[in-house]
């Protein structure tokens, strides 16, 4: 039960952070040069490679002593909320802008392995730092099961950017992504205050 709280838990955080944000503005615009299912794969293997190191990473961080990872998970779930909310004024703009950018990188016609492997490319390259591992790694150190915040993350991810390859130009009409980034926040800010019971709690 609790690996599948913390997948759900990891889901919940990570789908909106990334609907709509460059994750899936970047499979958008890989699917309209390549076919679908090769972008979907070679997207879906690079955020498993990173969801994987953001665990890992959560695992060393849980090897500090207890009160100091749930006030540094604590510190991160607001600071994310801050920037999520910060970010949410200009997302609108920002997401023509992060489209026109991952169009000028992306160059020929490719098919099969080849498209999906350059879909891993543009995917792992781009993506290192985003908050959506930060936020991985920050439920591992809180003491979440890693193998569930994994499948949770990863499984979000995979969601995503299925939706940007089948539904992409119809969800981005539809959904004002400072909403989504606004919603993002909320749950975040949500993290933030349950870890920082934990910590008063376990005391």
């Amino acid at each position: 039960m609790e690996h599948v709280v913390a997948a759900l838990t990891a889901f919940l955080v990570v789908a909106p952070m990334e609907l709509p944000d460059k994750t899936f503005v970047a499979t958008l615009v890989l699917s309209t040069r390549y076919r679908g299912l090769p972008v979907w794969l070679g997207v879906v293997a690079a955020f498993g490679v990173q969801c994987l190191l953001a665990v890992l990473a959560g695992t060393l961080l849980a090897q500090l002593p207890d009160r100091l990872v749930h006030g540094i998970a604590a510190t991160l779930f607001l600071i994310g909320a801050v920037v999520l909310v910060r970010g949410a004024r200009g997302a609108d703009a920002a997401q023509a802008e992060q489209e026109h950018e991952y169009a000028a990188k992306i160059k020929g016609s490719k098919h099969g392995w080849r498209a999906a492997a350059a879909s891993f490319v543009v995917l792992f390259t781009a993506e290192w730092g985003d908050l959506s591992q930060v936020f991985t790694a920050n439920l591992v150190a809180s003491g979440a099961p890693p193998v569930g915040v994994f499948a949770g993350a990863w499984a979000a991810l995979a969601t995503v950017s299925g939706a940007a390859v089948l539904l992409g130009r119809w969800l981005l009409r539809r959904i004002r992504p400072s909403l989504v980034r606004y919603l993002a926040a909320a749950v975040c800010l949500v993290l933030a205050v349950a870890t920082l019971v934990g910590v008063f709690g376990a005391g």
